[in-house]
């Protein structure tokens, strides 16, 4: 696990919302990051909850859920090292729209709000570059949901099987042959597809020799090929 020091710095200069603030100021957030750890299917927030912590992911990996009122659970999204979550927390004490949780053993650091706050009070420079960070995040995000509304099936799990790739990678997966932990119920959730259409999809690519498919995983064996399915 991270540790104190110039490796709360490093990781925090990795977190997006954090992405333009410099040595001085990450070193004012990393005296306020306590580290956190959460075992594998432990909740560290639920929806509804108040909201007054910020959470930065050293290792593992936590994934965001919501309940419909039929009792069906879906997933949201999936955070890896470098992400963060519950950053609205640092500007307002609204109740979590989500529930968060740990998928493996999470190593976490948690920055409160009033601590955060009180940064930003303290140094008025800190708020602006938040701002200007989430309000970079905001846009991407609307650009990812303008294009999806666009996407057939196919292309949204090949974007989703992509991205997950990808953080495969960050952390230290082969070019090749990228082993991605996550049901098919899952993929489709973070594509925003039925799990019949996903599994329909994860066929065809198994058929191409793109990806082989197990119980909970899938092996993607040429990654660069999921993008003919991405437009």
């Amino acid at each position: 696990m991270a540790t104190a020091g110039q490796d709360v710095v490093e990781l925090l200069g990795r977190v997006p919302v954090f992405e333009t603030l410099g040595p001085d100021d990450l070193g004012r957030v990393g005296q306020v990051a306590v580290p956190r750890r959460f075992e594998p299917g432990q909740v560290i927030f639920r929806e509804g909850d108040q909201s007054d912590t910020c959470y930065i992911v050293a290792e593992g990996h936590a994934r965001a859920l919501r309940e419909h009122s039929d009792g069906r659970t879906i997933a949201l999204a999936r955070f890896g090292p470098g992400d963060i979550f519950g950053e609205l927390a640092m500007f307002d004490d609204e109740r979590r729209s989500a529930t968060v949780e740990a998928m493996d053993e999470l190593q976490a650091f948690a920055v409160m709000s009033t601590d955060m706050r009180r940064l930003m009070r303290e140094h008025p420079d800190i708020a602006v570059k938040l701002v200007t960070s989430l309000g970079r995040r905001l846009r991407a995000a609307n650009e990812r949901l303008a294009r999806q509304s666009f996407q057939t099936v196919q292309s949204r799990v090949a974007s989703v099987l992509t991205g997950l790739v990808e953080q495969a990678r960050a952390e230290g997966a082969v070019e090749q042959d990228v082993l991605v932990t996550a049901t098919q119920a899952e993929l489709a959730q973070l594509a925003g597809s039925s799990r019949e259409s996903a599994s329909r999809f994860l066929a065809v690519l198994e058929r191409a020799g793109i990806v082989s498919q197990g119980r909970g995983r899938l092996t993607v064996h040429d990654p660069a090929a999921l993008q003919r399915y991405v437009y």
